[in-house]
């Protein structure tokens, strides 16, 4: 079955700027965070295709380290974040009793607490020197819960499945029932899910920065804006210092919503839901 418009359109967006952020810097020999590399607050042209700011920093350089940066976070995070959702969910649905109680007591807890007031709290004690490292870790541990939910919901309806009853006839142990007969079931929607992860990360962490309490010196779609708001770059006539990474950010967004629904879409079609 061909890709719809919805997932063709979003994979060429996220195709462009993730192959742009990641093969560009190549082609790059000046540190963009680096202050007074250039002239101040230059206009664009095509030395500097946004102009420079006013640290002397060429902000079409930043932008591309920014995104690149971005989407790794995102992606790491998302790929943990993921992987603990779906261990934690297909083992709570498929066991169920006491084991599944335990783990949605957990899972429960952990939706029940809100999470950015408390990024907000444990960024601040480490105000703009937190390591990437933190911040996913953080990330990380917030973000698998509503996952593990979804997940757990349908490893619930396929555990009484026929299918499963002859894996367990048939002398199949849990971890190879989980793995080979319930995960290939979920593994579209957990797709689903990690694209929307990539979504959440990049959204709390560009938040985060924007209030300077994310490592507001290495390049994050966040970062420059906090940069850009800190030196006043619309009031200066700095357009495109403010205006480059929200237009970044919009279409990265775009590329991830578009694939998201497109896949989604397309999954729901070979399953004959549509």
């Amino acid at each position: 079955m061909t890709m719809n418009n919805r997932l063709r359109i979003g994979i060429t967006i996220l195709a462009i700027m993730v192959l742009g952020s990641f093969l560009l810097p190549f082609f790059n020999e000046v540190d963009p965070t680096k202050h007074g590399s250039y002239p101040k607050n230059l206009p664009a042209g095509s030395e500097h295709l946004l102009g420079t700011n006013s640290l002397g920093q060429d902000i079409f350089w930043w932008l591309v380290y920014a995104v690149r940066n971005s989407l790794i976070l995102g992606i790491a995070v998302s790929l943990f974040t993921i992987t603990l959702a779906g261990g934690v969910g297909l083992l709570a649905g498929y066991l169920g009793g006491i084991a599944d109680r335990i783990i949605m007591t957990l899972t429960d807890t952990i939706i029940a607490i809100p999470v950015f007031p408390i990024l907000i709290v444990l960024a601040s004690l480490v105000r703009g020197q937190t390591s990437f490292l933190i911040v996913g870790g953080i990330l990380v541990f917030f973000g698998w819960a509503w996952g593990a939910r979804r997940v757990r919901s349908m490893a619930l309806s396929l555990r009484e499945r026929e299918f499963i009853n002859m894996a367990k006839f048939s002398g199949a142990s849990t971890l190879d029932i989980v793995t080979k007969e319930v995960f290939p079931y979920v593994s579209a929607f957990m797709v689903v899910d990690f694209i929307n992860a990539i979504l959440w990360v990049i959204n709390t962490e560009a938040a985060l920065a924007v209030i300077g309490l994310s490592n507001i010196e290495i390049p994050t779609l966040g970062s420059i804006v906090y940069w850009a708001l800190s030196y006043n770059a619309m009031f200066t006539g700095q357009y495109l210092w403010i205006i480059g990474p929200v237009v970044a950010t919009v279409l990265l967004f775009l590329g991830l919503f578009l694939t998201s629904t497109g896949y989604n879409e397309l999954y729901a079609k070979r399953r004959g839901q549509l």
